[in-house]
């Protein structure tokens, strides 16, 4: 990551990396649900809203612990952040189980936007991925050593977020220029906040172990369905990690559509509650942490809707080994982090040998825009204007 530049939507390094980003007044059109909710507090012009939101945020410096061994940071308008949902049930998430030594990075993934922010790719990264993981300087200055075979999420456990950046810095060849965090409970709370997200389901979802017991229909989901939804896994597709990534995914493009629906601009209160939640939830670099910089990043992705983000899970297949893991499926993962590399759309071929995407469980949600006659359109066209990769 290079230094912020604090109000223009640019990231990189200051004279570098990013292009001004075109501003927009629809926070609804923001492209992942963390930035969108901080959007929605810069229509107050209030000062000491500005010094409530800042009190929230506690930036780390991803480039001090990182330093100068990571990939060169490309000059061509795009910009990619990693953003991690961290499993911990420490504290306020104890209801979720006892925590097993360490948070985790429960969800992971790498959002590409494309220069000029009109389209957005979202690559996740499953938590049993094996990798081989880079020696790490934990929170506590203490060297990691490098680990084969290791589960990808256990990159933030034994190493918090830098050597998650690495890893996937590692894994990519791409330098991350942003990194933001969500915890459970911010979660819950900005959901209840914007009033639910409404999702349609085409098939019953009763998972014993998230709690969620949704028959076929629409629904409307709170805080604690919405966390249910995206943590259900054992009960869908084959019960892999692989289809509980649909489930985020179809969410995330619901959640994109339906903050467009809530009437929040003109309720300066509804605002500031929102923002003072999303700030509380999210641990954002320290490029990212002022309500400034959060707004002036999040302005550059005002353009975006659900139809305009494009996700896929990095290819994958199981591994030999062991069936409960995954392993890269190196030629296809290395096309998505070329294009990605090169600020090019994703191509269909990388997806086509890849266990991801795939199965029932991406048909079980439906959210975000849809067309007349009732089809789902939300990521339907690519980057480029074509087929985008898994459509």
């Amino acid at each position: 990551m290079g230094e912020q530049s604090s109000s223009t939507g640019r990231a990189g390094g200051r004279g570098r990396r990013r292009k001004p980003q075109s501003t927009g007044r629809k926070a609804g059109k923001a492209v992942i649900w963390t930035v969108t909710a901080v959007l929605l507090a810069g229509g107050t012009g209030l000062g000491y809203v500005y010094l409530k939101l800042n009190g929230n945020l506690e930036g780390i410096d991803i480039n001090a612990r990182l330093g100068t061994d990571r990939p060169r940071d490309v000059d061509n308008g795009s910009l990619d952040l990693l953003v991690l949902g961290s499993d911990s049930r420490a504290g306020s998430n104890a209801g979720y189980g006892g925590d097993e030594g360490g948070a985790r990075a429960d969800t992971a993934m790498v959002v590409h936007l494309y220069d000029g922010r009109k389209k957005a790719s979202v690559v996740s990264i499953p938590r049993d991925t094996l990798i081989t993981r880079p020696p790490c300087v934990d929170d506590d200055g203490r060297t990691v050593a490098a680990q084969n075979r290791a589960m990808f999420n256990t990159a933030y456990e034994v190493g918090g977020p830098a050597c998650a950046v690495k890893t996937v810095e590692q894994m990519s060849g791409i330098r991350m220029d942003h990194y933001i965090e969500v915890d459970f409970t911010g979660f819950k709370k900005l959901i209840d906040e914007l009033g639910g997200v409404e999702i349609t389901t085409t098939k019953p979802i009763k998972d014993a172990k998230s709690h969620l017991d949704l028959e076929p229909g629409t629904h409307t989901l709170d805080g604690e369905q919405s966390l249910g939804l995206v943590r259900t896994r054992s009960s869908v597709g084959d019960g892999s990690d692989l289809g509980r990534i649909q489930l985020q995914q179809a969410f995330m493009k619901a959640f994109i559509a339906q903050v467009k629906e809530v009437g929040v601009l003109n309720d300066p209160t509804k605002m500031l509650d929102i923002a003072d939640t999303a700030t509380k939830a999210i641990t954002p670099d320290s490029e990212l942490d002022s309500v400034t910089e959060l707004i002036g990043f999040a302005e550059g992705l005002s353009g975006l809707g659900p139809s305009d983000v494009e996700m896929v899970t990095m290819p994958v297949e199981y591994d030999p080994v062991d069936p409960n893991r995954v392993i890269p499926l190196k030629g296809a993962a290395q096309q998505v982090w070329t294009a990605l590399s090169l600020d090019k759309p994703i191509p269909a071929s990388a997806l086509t040998d890849s266990a991801g995407d795939k199965g029932e469980a991406g048909t079980l949600v439906k959210g975000g825009d849809t067309a007349p006659d009732g089809q789902e359109t939300a990521g339907k066209t690519g980057p480029d204007g074509g087929t985008p990769a898994g459509g």
